[in-house]
């Protein structure tokens, strides 16, 4: 049995994040294995810049009310409690709703090849975007 150790909390960059965002990896496994685990912590209207897992990714509500956007427009509102995957290659963001703030964690693989990027970040998401994808609208 090991006790694991992890990085202090980090802020997420604006090159990908919209808003307030910290984080914290709480595992980041070694091989064999791939997996990734990161607390996700948003402030209210803050959220990610689109982007891709090669693997696809897990999200999981801790605490808030959150949101999940995809390039064909659909949009789930996440609760404490819910699970959403998105599947390897499709383009998404997620993030807190404009009122709330939010907390995920964040499961996803590594690819296991370092010339494969496990994410890949595109551009930051409208701000109609986002409005229109605000509960209610």
């Amino acid at each position: 049995m090991q006790k694991l150790t992890r990085p202090a909390t980090g802020k997420g960059p604006a090159d990908n994040f919209t808003g307030d965002v910290w984080f914290d990896q709480i595992y980041r496994s070694e091989e064999p294995s791939r997996a990734r685990v990161n607390v996700v912590r948003f402030s209210p209207g803050a959220h990610t810049a689109w982007h891709v897992h090669a693997m696809g990714q897990t999200l999981h509500v801790t605490e808030g009310v959150g949101l999940v956007g995809t390039r064909d427009g659909q949009v789930i509102v996440m609760r404490p409690g819910d699970t959403v995957r998105t599947p390897p290659g499709e383009w998404h963001w997620h993030g807190a709703t404009a009122e709330c703030f939010m907390t995920h964690l964040a499961i996803w693989d590594g690819t296991g090849n370092p010339d494969v990027p496990e994410t890949t970040w595109g551009e930051h998401v409208t701000d109609t975007a986002y409005q229109q994808a605000q509960p209610g609208n």
